[in-house]
């Protein structure tokens, strides 16, 4: 069996809850060939992929996932991109707010996620749930630790994708939780 690390995020932005968490508490421990180890990040440039990456290399894993919150969509959607930019429009949850910043000093301008986005989205579908691609994580906390895993796992046999969900008033948690074990249920 293998071991796949999936994050969700604290609320932020004066929310109360996260859709992220809703829906990864919602998982169960083991999906296909994969067991789920779960953890909750701070909404935090820098340090919610410090806390990641950290937490994968203790535990060895195969796969990271990382599930962010994105209000305004009505889908699941897994990013294909991650940009090298930092900006943001709110202060993250300890009151950071850079502007076109870059994640890593130096770094290529976008890295491509190493899971298999698009077969992850049409599996969405394929369980009758609202799912697309996505070619942008933004540019705040979800991009930054986005960029930043992909970045440090460079090595392909670690494979890093991040998945949207929409905020709780559009889509309920069961049915994000139901997208979600549908995308990793097509993991190798």
């Amino acid at each position: 069996m293998k071991t796949l690390l999936i994050t969700a995020f604290e609320p932020f932005g004066g929310e109360a809850v996260n859709a992220s968490i809703e829906a990864v508490t919602r998982l169960p421990e083991h999906i296909g060939n994969w067991k789920l180890m779960k953890k909750i990040i701070p909404v935090v440039f820098r340090e919610a992929a410090e806390q990641t990456i950290t937490m994968a290399e203790a535990l060895e894993v195969d796969a990271v996932l990382c599930i962010g919150q994105a209000a305004g969509r009505n889908k699941v959607t897994p990013e294909l991109v991650a940009l090298n930019l930092q900006y943001a429009a709110i202060p993250d949850n300890m009151g950071n707010c850079p502007k076109d910043s870059p994640v890593v000093k130096g770094g290529e301008n976008a890295l491509f996620a190493t899971m298999p986005i698009r077969t992850m989205a049409a599996a969405i579908t394929a369980a009758g749930l609202p799912g697309a691609v996505s070619y942008s994580a933004g540019s705040y906390v979800c991009n930054d630790i986005y960029y930043e895993l992909l970045h440090y796992f460079k090595n392909p046999s670690v494979p890093v994708g991040f998945i949207h969900v929409p905020a709780l008033n559009t889509m309920a948690s069961e049915q994000t939780a139901a997208a979600l074990e549908a995308a990793i249920a097509v993991l190798d």
